[in-house]
């Protein structure tokens, strides 16, 4: 009987945080749309971290994700939408779907950049159709205290991934696998 409240509690929640995890194609943002906030994340980004504009100085193109919608209880998924900066004008449009399975609850919102520091890395975005992060160029991800020490010299890596303006509240450990894929607008 145990199992069976903590199964129906189970698909309560999943049913319950369906509508923040899965895309809705009626809801899905225009290429204005997608452009004004992407830039407009940036700012802020760059407001917050002179690391993070120093990056953006040197990068080759910045992929930026500006609000992605993350929950899930054991099984969660997260979906954004987002564009490529090279030179201040869009190269494209991605989104960002992650699945993950594991001990976790809780649903949150926030955005992500990804700096490409090498002529390759950007290269990899416009040839793989669909990438995971962790099978192509090397990803450093970071944080307060790592942005810090961040300097023009030793910024090795061919990308780096920023988390900002987050919301919400999501916790717990698990597997799981973000896929990058380019989209028309």
């Amino acid at each position: 009987m145990r199992y069976f409240h903590l199964t129906a509690i189970l698909l309560v929640l999943t049913f319950a945080a369906g509508p923040f995890i899965s895309p809705n194609p009626a809801q899905a943002a225009t290429a204005a749309e997608i452009n004004r906030d992407a830039k407009s994340a940036l700012e802020k980004l760059y407001a917050k971290s002179p690391a993070a504009k120093k990056l953006g100085e040197k990068a080759k193109g910045i992929l930026v994700f500006p609000g992605i919608t993350k929950g899930g209880f054991m099984v969660g998924g997260q979906y954004g939408e987002g564009a490529l900066l090279t030179g201040g004008k869009t190269g494209g449009y991605y989104n960002t779907v992650q699945i993950s399975y594991g001990l976790q609850a809780g649903a949150q919102k926030y955005g992500y950049a990804l700096f490409l520091m090498t002529d390759s890395a950007l290269k990899w975005i416009d040839k793989s159709d669909g990438w995971e992060i962790g099978t192509g160029p090397t990803i450093v991800v970071m944080d307060t205290g790592a942005a810090g020490a961040l300097t023009t010299t030793t910024a090795q890596s061919e990308i780096y991934a920023f988390f900002f303006s987050q919301k919400g509240l999501m916790g717990g450990i698990g597997l799981q696998g973000t896929k990058i894929t380019k989209i028309k607008k």
